[in-house]
């Protein structure tokens, strides 16, 4: 949602119906390592979520999904892409490209107690850099949203203590 890693010629807000944001991967490349996973975010069944939809650039359009494919598919393969209905702020309903947690990759955490979750957040460092930095990310581009997450915010809170 902060990083999309390409310019988009729009970006607006936006919401998913049937997905929710959890922390429910285990990361051993960007924000951890097979030795010491760190813990980031996938999209799970149920609830809706809340964020930011980034237009693919008409010009550039194969070497963006190209990029995109690399970084959510090929690298740790723990996203399986799909086309979803997103919801804009504006009123329009879109066909647009999403990443959902794989339940069945084995970097797959699905929901762990809240110690457990703190404890990899605090130990993740991987290519990217800190897991405790992308937590603290996420939860600043939310706040300047305008959006709240709870879990998110005790995770952050508590992991940085």
């Amino acid at each position: 949602m902060w990083n999309p890693g390409f310019k988009p010629p729009e970006t607006q807000p936006a919401r998913l119906h049937g997905f929710h944001r959890a922390f429910c991967i285990y990361s051993e490349h960007y924000r951890g390592t097979p030795k010491k996973p760190g813990l980031i975010l996938g999209l799970l069944a149920g609830g809706s979520c809340r964020g930011l939809a980034h237009r693919l650039p008409a010009a550039s359009y194969d070497k963006v999904r190209r990029y995109l494919w690399q970084r959510e598919i090929e690298n740790d393969g723990v996203y399986v892409e799909e086309i979803r209905t997103l919801h804009l702020a504006d009123g329009r309903a879109v066909p647009s490209l999403v990443y959902l947690a794989d339940r069945a990759h084995r970097q797959f955490a699905g929901k762990l107690p809240l110690a457990r979750s703190i404890a990899l957040v605090r130990q993740g460092k991987g290519a990217t850099g800190s897991n405790i930095d992308y937590v603290r990310n996420t939860l600043a581009h939310m706040h300047e949203l305008g959006l709240r997450d709870r879990t998110l915010e005790e995770l952050a809170r508590r992991a940085s203590l």
